[in-house]
């Protein structure tokens, strides 16, 4: 071997050598990069809950909307409800269906159109709710209710204003305005309901004054404007200088404007038809009941077979927008009257009290039950006339 061949392998074993130890640090231990993990998978994002349906709700009116009293304060209160649950709910209302067998056909129609909640804001619906209540007993759900009723059924309630508390306030006021003495009322239809509003009024008249007598013209209707007018005028060319009603519009106040006279509104404030003759409105707010019953349909707490007879307690009857024209002194009393009302410690049918015929009614200090105002079907004294007869 020569030399050159030499140097090339002692040098090759050099580089072999310095390799080998190379080899041996890169057999060493080292940390080592952990495997990529695999994504935790995401989880499915759950699906909303479905929005519950809106509880629908109907009313059947037997007024127009836009008559100014009754079935106006009743509209009143559909729309506070509308107000209250927002689209929780669905309202919608009939109007001017009449108190006859018409009427079983409107509120078998409003069960069929899936309406679950409804109302019949008349005294004349009673028998054909009962009627279409009882069918739709296996009807999973369906709600009737019945203004001014008395009749109940599982399915079926009632519930009414006490607006003889506010024939009775404005009858304080028409005692303190009457000049002639004689006050004149429209009635609708002799009901207990309206014969109460009647001696109410009167009674409240007598408080302030004695001599007071009360005249009634009957026109067995609640919304007829004409009639209402007519027997308006009947009523001043008797004498009688301040009118009230428990009839729908608000014919009888224009009459008494339009003859130089005074009157009341009645149902809601109905100041702006006639403001030269308006003395005060005796109001019915239909909303917080309204509001109760369908919160109770939606909550699962509506329960049938009660009744329930609200009045200044609880928010639903008032007497607003006295006149400027009142004195002072009656509109103390009027607060007076409101706040015994509110409160309990005032009871307008309070003993003593005579009948028409000069007999006792209620003695001193005896307080009218519920069932005995429900009752009434006479005059008491300072009435003119006779119940007509059969009621």
């Amino acid at each position: 071997m020569t030399r050159l061949n030499k140097r090339s392998v002692l040098k090759l074993a050099s580089w072999s050598a310095i390799a080998g130890a190379a080899a041996l640090v890169g057999c060493g231990k080292k940390e080592e990069a952990p495997a990529p993990q695999a994504a935790a998978p995401t989880p499915a994002a759950s699906a909303p809950a479905p929005k519950p349906e809106p509880l629908k709700i109907a009313f059947a009116y037997v007024g127009p909307v836009g008559d100014g009293g009754w079935t106006f304060a009743h509209d009143n209160g559909r729309k506070a409800v509308e107000k209250e649950f927002g689209d929780k709910v669905v309202t919608s209302f009939v109007e001017k269906v009449p108190e006859s067998a018409d009427a079983e056909r409107v509120f078998r129609d409003l069960v069929g159109q899936g309406n679950k909640l409804i109302f019949g804001t008349t005294f004349g619906y009673m028998e054909p709710m009962l009627k279409v209540a009882s069918d739709a007993m296996g009807t999973k759900g369906v709600m009737f209710e019945h203004a001014t009723g008395y009749k109940q059924a599982p399915n079926m309630r009632t519930y009414d204003s006490r607006t003889y508390e506010g024939a009775y306030m404005a009858g304080v006021i028409a005692g303190a305005m009457t000049k002639s003495n004689t006050l004149g009322v429209v009635g609708s239809i002799p009901i207990p309901e309206v014969i109460r509003n009647i001696n109410s009024f009167t009674m409240g008249a007598q408080s302030v004054n004695p001599k007071i007598k009360t005249k009634v013209v009957w026109v067995n209707e609640w919304f007829n404007p004409p009639k209402e007018t007519e027997a308006a005028q009947s009523l001043v060319n008797g004498g009688a200088d301040v009118l009230f009603q428990n009839t729908d519009s608000s014919a009888v106040l224009q009459t008494a404007a339009k003859n130089k006279k005074l009157a009341f509104g009645w149902d809601s404030d109905m100041t702006a038809y006639a403001p030269e003759a308006h003395l005060a409105s005796a109001i019915i707010n239909w909303g917080p009941y309204y509001i109760k019953a369908t919160r109770d349909a939606l909550e699962g707490t509506w329960t049938g077979g009660t009744g329930v007879w609200w009045g200044v307690k609880e928010g639903a009857i008032d007497i607003v927008s006295i006149n400027d024209k009142v004195p002072a002194e009656i509109k103390a009393k009027v607060d007076t009257i409101k706040a015994g009302l509110k409160d309990g410690s005032f009871a307008i049918w309070k003993g003593p009290i005579v009948g028409q015929d000069g007999k006792e009614i209620l003695k001193k200090d005896e307080v009218a039950d519920d069932k005995f105002m429900g009752g009434i079907n006479f005059y008491v004294k300072g009435v003119d006339g006779k119940v007509p007869a059969g009621k």
